[in-house]
């Protein structure tokens, strides 16, 4: 006598079985929670985008909130994207970078030099060539230097740098199966050299004093309240589209595999997927998102020179991450403006304590809230109800 045995049915297929279905009512449940936490999470990422991007910037209109407020915050933002960048390598793919401010300060870079050219003949020098070249013994404008008077070259190339080096570096890292603490040791070296290289006069990228002393961005000073306040919204708006593009992205297929290869590479590779090819495209992605948040920054900060770009930046950004919440893309933005915020408070009130509270707050974070600060709520439910069962009769 042969049985058909049929294999059970998916979890998946389950929750969608039980939708609307008197028969699976704990599994409809299930669905119904989900779906009601998807609204909740939909109106309070609203909110938040709109208390952003709309209402404070108009409490600044009216003189609610301050132009150094505004411009810390817009600095904050540009931290932010920094940080999911990371978190899209770390949090999701398992692939622990940490050379993410190289692309953060290629991307500044390539503003910094549109910026430059702006300056004109408005200079220490009064000559129309930069300061530092001046300085140098320069007499005209390096030819690599004369495009990046039209903006939109300049933002070409906030992309297409950052972009090509990302594509390079992958390749060849992937293609040879580096992975784990090599691949973090690799990004280290790969900023730390770059950031010799923009140290060295020879390089005519300003050497150790970088880029500074802006004057104008699209015809508009960069001093002026209204431009800081425009900046700080589109910072705030490219945040949001990143959030939400990367939201999207790990819903896809693509994201699954992507989230496969973190827990296990060696099985996505003996199900046929070309694992080397999903991590170098996750990396050029993650790349061109910091390299965004970087040519954001250098113009609401004021400049840009390779302290910027040296690897202890890519190790805070790792801590912003850690202390938000890996893997959740909401995690790093709190952690990068949280962290941030403190770091303001504490450079001035400790300026010599502060890298003791940075160093102090990873470790509590690690050893009692590895989930970061995202979890915490979760962490209060539970010991709620945990506490209730103890005490009802």
């Amino acid at each position: 006598m042969s049985m058909n045995v049929q294999p059970p049915a998916s979890k998946l297929e389950l929750g969608n079985a039980g939708v609307g279905s008197s028969t699976s009512p704990f599994v409809s449940d299930e669905v119904r929670t989900r779906q009601r936490v998807g609204r909740i999470e939909f109106i309070a990422i609203t909110f938040v985008a709109v208390a952003l991007i709309v209402v404070f910037p108009l409490l600044n209109v009216y003189g609610l909130v301050d132009n150094f407020t505004i411009n810390l915050w817009g600095k904050y933002l540009c931290y932010a994207l920094l940080a999911i960048s990371v978190d899209l390598l770390w949090g999701y793919t398992g692939l622990l970078s940490l050379g993410q401010a190289l692309f953060f300060s290629l991307g500044g870079y390539m503003m910094g030099m549109y910026l430059m050219r702006m300056i004109g003949d408005l200079g220490q020098y009064h000559k129309p060539i930069p300061d530092f070249l001046v300085f140098l013994g320069w007499t005209e404008l390096p030819k690599f230097w004369k495009p990046f008077d039209s903006f939109p070259f300049a933002t070409t190339m906030i992309f297409l740098l950052p972009g090509v080096v990302a594509l390079s570096f992958g390749f060849l890292a992937f293609r040879s199966r580096i992975k784990g603490v090599y691949f973090s040791i690799l990004t280290q070296a790969l900023t730390y050299g770059a950031s010799l290289m923009f140290f060295r006069n020879d390089m005519l990228m300003g050497g150790n004093n970088g880029f500074t002393d802006y004057k104008f961005i699209l015809g508009h000073d960069v001093r002026q309240a209204a431009t800081l306040r425009g900046l700080y919204v589109v910072t705030a708006i490219a945040l949001f589209l990143v959030f939400l593009g990367c939201r999207w992205l790990n819903g896809t297929k693509l994201g699954l595999i992507q989230r496969a290869i973190r827990d296990g590479e060696n099985r996505v590779l003996f199900s046929g997927f070309a694992a080397a090819h999903f991590k170098l495209f996750i990396f050029v992605v993650a790349a061109l998102i910091a390299a965004v948040g970087g040519a954001l920054y250098v113009p609401q900060v004021g400049g840009i020179n390779p302290s910027v770009m040296t690897p202890d930046k890519s190790l805070e950004a790792v801590v912003w991450v850690a202390v938000g919440g890996r893997g959740t893309l909401v995690g790093p933005i709190i952690g990068a403006i949280s962290v941030n915020a403190l770091k303001s408070w504490a450079t001035r009130a400790y300026p010599d304590l502060w890298l003791f509270f940075l160093g102090g707050l990873f470790i509590i974070v690690v050893l009692l809230l590895p989930g970061g600060m995202v979890s915490l709520p979760g962490r209060i439910s539970a010991w709620w109800k945990n506490r209730s069962k103890v005490s009802s009769p």
